[in-house]
């Protein structure tokens, strides 16, 4: 029997531009998307480039890479993390996503099952929230020139009103929409050399359903997703954009009891480690509440708390009050103490 390695594998003429290449796009890629369009060119018609057609409001543009390890984890895999990474920078902006490219850089000799894994679940996400998938790209490296897979993603969205991560006022509250750190410790329990029995699974998941709502009520001045340096890096980054200091009740973050075995046994703080599924924003007090129900009306943030205010004092800082009279501050961190992370 002749073994057809190029039906299982990822070669070099993947990559090349010719027929093998077409075939691959043919039927392994482009059958994944169900909505390959946002105007009348798009990847329906295979051309390098797309016609996005735009309702009004202020264009929003981001791009992103994403090398995570390993590409398929507990609750989700590089294909999810690549298009939420990207919908929820448009999404924590103020903006609805209408429009999403692709581009895959893959390691010759690559599993196409995987490949065809990851581009399901981009796909699924992509086709809940109504996202065309309007250009991409492929490209094939040797076996050791890559590790495994590289996803580059860029996403358009439009917003009625854009929000900064920078908005903050004196005397407005801050909220977190869920659990945080459950992406950067399920992520590190399941690499290899571990062997950590757990049960942790990635926050990775599109924030504009749980977004808009709370959006389209109005009260929200700032918001970030806490990505690279979790909610430690999210926090400092907006108080020193704003000139404002952040006081935080340590007692009111929501941390999994998973997590934070895993941070104790690990020496990781959970407050340091990404989220790919929450938002951090600052709200007007007197639009706290309204906003707090909304959030906790929908599944993604049925765990959402208010953890703080924003202060006048100790501008570009961030105050965390432990609960048991002490106050200290809490640092930004050098980096994500997880690498690899999205």
């Amino acid at each position: 029997m002749t073994r057809r390695l190029s039906d299982e594998r990822v070669t070099s003429l993947h990559g090349a531009g010719g027929e093998l290449m077409d075939k691959l796009l043919a039927e392994r890629i482009l059958p994944k998307f169900r909505l390959r369009a946002a105007g009348p060119i798009g990847l329906d018609q295979l051309d390098d480039g797309a016609v996005v057609e735009l309702p009004p409001g202020q264009v929003v543009v981001t791009t992103d890479n994403h090398v995570v390890k390993p590409y398929i984890f507990p609750g989700g895999d590089i294909g999810t993390l690549a298009v939420c990474g990207t919908v929820n920078d448009l999404a924590v902006m103020g903006a609805r996503p209408v429009a999403l490219t692709l581009g895959l850089i893959l390691e010759e000799g690559f599993a196409l099952s995987d490949l065809e894994r990851i581009l399901v679940s981009a796909a699924l996400i992509l086709s809940d929230l109504g996202v065309p998938l309007v250009a991409g790209d492929t490209k094939v490296m040797g076996r050791g020139e890559l590790d495994g897979i590289a996803i580059n993603t860029t996403g358009i969205g439009v917003a009625e009103r854009v929000i900064s991560d920078a908005g903050l006022q004196v005397g407005e509250v801050i909220l977190v929409t869920g659990t945080v750190g459950d992406h950067g410790m399920a992520l590190l329990a399941a690499r290899e050399g571990f062997h950590l029995q757990t049960e942790l699974r990635s926050d990775v998941a599109p924030l504009w359903p749980l977004l808009a709502p709370a959006l389209a009520h109005g009260g929200i001045t700032a918001m970030k997703d806490p990505t690279r340096g979790g909610l430690a890096a999210a926090l400092n980054e907006m108080a020193r954009k704003a000139h404002v200091g952040i006081e935080i009740r340590e007692e009111e973050i929501p941390i999994r009891n998973e997590s934070r075995a895993l941070s104790d046994l690990l020496g990781i703080s959970p407050l340091e480690v990404a989220c790919e599924g929450r938002a951090v924003m600052a709200v007007a007090a007197d639009h706290a509440d309204a906003i707090l129900s909304l959030l906790q009306a929908h599944p993604l943030g049925r765990d959402t708390r208010v953890i703080g205010k924003v202060i006048l004092e100790y501008s570009g800082r961030v105050i965390l009050d432990t609960g048991i009279g002490g106050r200290r501050f809490l640092e930004m961190p050098l980096g994500d103490p997880v690498p690899r992370i999205c």
